[in-house]
């Protein structure tokens, strides 16, 4: 158990954002699937997994994507990987919809009973106890669950040895106008929440690992 703590610690220490990556030093595909599939069994409020991953091989696509990205230019042009990570939006997210319907019934194969009850804590959720009552709340709200995958992907890469960035230095209008002119993604269901570059580091950063003291961050109530 000490070992494990320890591996998991220093990951999170080896961990930095990285702005250029070695080109000719690519992921191989099963460490890929693995950090995929990291974010794929994260959790998420309700278990609804408001999210899509959309991973950007295609060279001309990046180039695209480089202009609105400003966070990015050298991520997109070096890293092995690039994942832009999409959220669902308003519609997608209110009691009724398609997409509810689908996890609960495909997805997740619950009872109608359960499905009828699940929904019905949901929807008093939304509107009484979260205030997601527009569309901009309620994308909101989905964004905050994708970044629980957005960081269990960077922490699984760093604990094999991948190196990582968050981005969200971008227009996102500009970004979701390319992906859809690109025909991938529809932007009535889903927008686009943050970025994240995987590979190898190009060169260590000359600059240690900061935090808060834990004192400073955390209160305890006795």
């Amino acid at each position: 158990m000490k070992e494990k703590k320890e591996e998991i610690l220093k990951a999170h220490a080896y961990r930095r954002a990285i702005k250029v990556f070695e080109e000719d030093q690519k992921i191989s595909d099963d460490d890929f699937e693995f950090i995929l599939e990291v974010g794929r069994r994260s959790p998420s409020s309700f278990g609804w997994e408001p999210w899509k991953f959309i991973v950007v091989q295609n060279k001309e696509l990046r180039e695209k994507l480089s202009e609105p990205s400003w966070g990015a230019q050298k991520q997109l042009a070096s890293a092995s990987h690039f994942v832009i990570l999409l959220a669902r939006k308003g519609d997608e997210m209110r009691v009724g919809s398609e997409y509810l319907k689908y996890k609960s019934q495909e997805v997740d194969k619950l009872p109608a009973d359960i499905e009828e009850m699940k929904l019905k804590f949901f929807g008093n959720f939304m509107d009484n106890e979260f205030d997601l009552t527009d569309d901009r709340k309620i994308f909101d709200w989905a964004c905050k669950q994708v970044y629980l995958p957005f960081a269990n992907m960077m922490t699984a890469a760093a604990q094999i040895g991948i190196d990582s960035c968050p981005i969200e230095g971008f227009d996102r209008t500009k970004v979701e106008e390319i992906l859809v002119d690109e025909g991938i993604v529809d932007m009535n269901k889903l927008g686009v929440a943050a970025m994240v570059a995987f590979g190898y580091r190009k060169e260590d950063s000359p600059f240690p690992q900061s935090r808060f003291p834990m004192e400073e961050i955390v209160e305890w109530v006795k």
